[in-house]
């Protein structure tokens, strides 16, 4: 599990360390640097897939625009306040209490930013020491994911070969068409009170708790490179007709790849989701949580960037109700101070209870209240 990640002359970070557990929770006001730790790992991993993270060297670095985060050029993603005489980028993990480092120069027009330092070869091998981060499990989900749409593109290189749902999710209806017989063996994921669930039907048992009595159904578009994804209501003789996405909640869709990336979680997994509650009605919300603390509980580690409350309080509910331990929890607020973002950190105790409370961090209801009743 990753213990800790650093960053340096990135993005919206001056420098700033933050903690990771085995469900980190991000929140925090718009364009205040969530998305940064999120990027940071991605950037990684990208830059390594890319075959250019492995020493430093004229041919490696932090390759900026790939498959999971397009960023640009230097001058996009270097903290503008930078200190004079060290402009250079560093991103840094840590895993058992071990810190694996990259520092790239700064390039203003350069999308390939060049390795100065990088964990020495060959002690270090990125698959073997941070198989998390650069082995299978990875899933990185952005924001902007799939919509209904009639059909969705069948890569065996993505799907299968490497069980990659894709960035925006787009690869989920493959891989779920590729993997639905395999067996999710976590207990805390499976169907309840069933010896043993499928892919596919622990992805409608947990799709059911977003919209209740949906099913799915994935199939190959003969003679395409395309699959086709319908969804169902009800079973037996009370079953409905096939609907296309195009003609069910817009909701459901969006959701799906963040189900699929959970429910097919195994030991070792890293998760990486930017707001998963995005269309869902609050009580969906909530389930998302139950939902990362299931696949957190299976084995994954899972990093969370959201601006619901009721995620929030899903991870609450989940460490009241010993779901979770509150010692595999982190909870991080994010907030502009000046031209850098400050992070504040407040604990969580056994009975879900926050120890700090900053200004801005899910305080709105309240503010609202409080006019309503002035």
């Amino acid at each position: 599990m990753l213990e800790r990640i650093g960053i340096a002359n990135f993005k919206a970070f001056a420098r700033q360390d933050i903690d990771l557990a085995p469900f980190t929770l991000l929140t925090g006001l718009n364009s205040s640097g969530k998305s940064t730790v999120l990027q940071s790992l991605a950037l990684l991993r990208q830059s390594h897939e890319a075959g250019f993270l492995d020493e430093a060297d004229d041919s490696g670095g932090f390759h900026l625009n790939g498959e999971l985060v397009q960023l640009g050029t230097g001058q996009d993603v270097r903290h503008e306040s930078y200190k004079k005489g060290d402009p250079d980028i560093t991103l840094a993990v840590v895993k058992d209490d071990v810190r694996y480092a990259w520092r790239a120069r700064y390039g203003r027009e350069d999308d390939l930013l060049l390795l100065l330092e990088a964990p020495a070869a060959p002690a270090f091998r990125a698959a073997r020491d941070l198989p998390a981060l650069f082995g299978q499990g990875f899933q990185y989900l952005k924001a902007d994911r799939i919509v209904p749409d009639v059909s969705y593109p069948r890569s065996h290189e993505a799907a299968v070969r490497r069980s990659f749902l894709g960035a925006r999710g787009e690869h989920t209806v493959n891989f779920l068409r590729a993997h639905q017989d395999d067996t999710v063996t976590a207990e805390s994921l499976q169907r309840p009170k069933e010896a043993s669930t499928s892919l596919s039907e622990a992805t409608d048992h947990w799709m059911q708790r977003l919209c209740p009595g949906v099913n799915i159904e994935t199939v190959g578009i003969q003679g395409t490179d395309s699959v086709r994804l319908s969804y169902g209501f009800g079973s037996g003789v009370s079953a409905s007709n096939r609907y296309r996405p195009t003609n069910v909640g817009f909701g459901l869709t969006y959701a799906l790849p963040v189900v699929v990336a959970c429910v097919s979680a195994r030991p070792g997994s890293l998760i990486l989701l930017e707001n998963p509650e995005a269309h869902l009605h609050p009580q969906g919300q909530t389930w998302l949580a139950y939902l990362a603390v299931a696949a957190v509980s299976a084995g994954a580690q899972v990093i969370l960037e959201t601006h619901s409350d009721h995620v929030l309080n899903g991870l609450r509910i989940a460490v009241k109700d010993a779901r979770i331990p509150a010692s595999s929890t982190a909870v991080h607020f994010f907030r502009r101070n000046g031209q850098t973002a400050e992070v504040i950190s407040p604990a969580m105790g056994a009975d879900g209870m926050l120890t700090d409370w900053p200004k801005g961090f899910f305080d709105e209801w309240e503010n609202s209240l409080e006019q309503l009743l002035d």
